[in-house]
């Protein structure tokens, strides 16, 4: 598998990533296959979050890990925090103690990276600040970043971080593509010019952010997957034809066409079915020409301007 560099870090991790949302329904002996096909595959980082199943996922991962022949110290491990029941929560104590509480379920002295999950509207910039301080300090947390949040948001916390924020974790799929529509569409008065993200695409290349692209396979917010869908008979029918032609599964192809976007994005897809991620590693292999990616996207129902 092909690496791409997490931001300014200096990590090297495999094009893709795995989600681990779903790993709370596996018994021990299922997620420990889980992780050592995706490692044999070419997975290296695997990203959790403290409200995943409750934080049993985290906790399941951990006992399969130390069941597998993979080595924690081979793997980067990330996780996600500030999603309380009914509200978000930037505070330094929710901050400190999510992340005391996800090193535990995950039988590890630190973490590689930490993520903001959902924008915190009560956010004081500060009090993150002085969370991402102390667990840098203390060794719990070496990379941080952001997961849902808009430039601005950034910038707001870049004024008072010392610590560089890496990656941005932001929904993307080729049936789900508000990025790259407004990008296509500029000043013009149709619905897929409305900019509703302030330009992420360009502000992560310009500021060296990696883009990790969630729920890669769905359409909606999480409604449902689109491959074989009979809700979307033209994107299928392209993925499987052009999947035919490169020996590959529709949604091997559906991830190559994330990866082909020249700012490297790294899609974090959620299977837990060691076959199925197999085939959709294939993905890292693939570089599509810039006649299919404009077909992909055309087939999925957009419009060039």
């Amino acid at each position: 598998m092909r690496k791409v560099t997490l931001g300014r870090s200096g990590i090297e991790a495999g094009d893709i990533s795995l989600g681990c949302m779903r790993m709370d329904g596996l018994s021990l002996e299922k997620a420990t296959e889980v992780i050592e096909t995706s490692f044999a595959s070419g997975i290296d980082l695997f990203d959790h979050a403290d409200i995943y199943g409750g934080g049993k996922s985290e906790e399941v991962f951990a006992q399969a890990l130390k069941a597998s022949s993979v080595q924690r110290d081979e793997i980067i491990l990330q996780s996600k925090c500030g999603i309380r029941e009914g509200l978000f929560d930037f505070s330094t104590n929710h901050i400190m103690t999510s992340v005391g509480k996800s090193l535990k379920r995950l039988q590890t002295d630190y973490l590689d990276i930490l993520l903001l999950h959902r924008p915190d509207v009560l956010m004081e910039p500060e009090e993150v600040a002085e969370a991402f301080s102390e667990l840098k300090k203390s060794g719990k947390v070496r990379y941080f970043g952001v997961s849902n949040h808009h430039p601005l948001q950034i910038e707001l916390l870049k004024k008072h971080l010392t610590e560089e924020l890496i990656i941005n974790q932001l929904q993307l799929s080729l049936v789900h593509t508000p990025m790259i529509d407004a990008g296509l569409n500029v000043n013009m008065l149709n619905e897929a010019a409305v900019v509703r993200d302030s330009h992420l695409l360009e502000y992560s290349r310009l500021h060296h952010m990696t883009i990790q692209a969630w729920s890669p396979f769905q359409h909606g917010m999480i409604e449902g997957v689109f491959i074989g869908n009979p809700d979307y008979p033209e994107v299928n029918a392209k993925l499987e034809e052009l999947a035919e032609k490169k020996g590959v599964t529709s949604s091997a192809l559906a991830i190559a066409w994330i990866l082909r976007y020249p700012g490297r994005i790294q899609p974090v897809i959620g299977s837990m079915n060691p076959e199925r991620i197999q085939q959709i590693c294939q993905a890292s292999d693939i570089t599509l020409s810039r006649e299919e990616w404009y077909d992909l996207y055309r087939s999925a129902g957009n419009k060039l301007p």
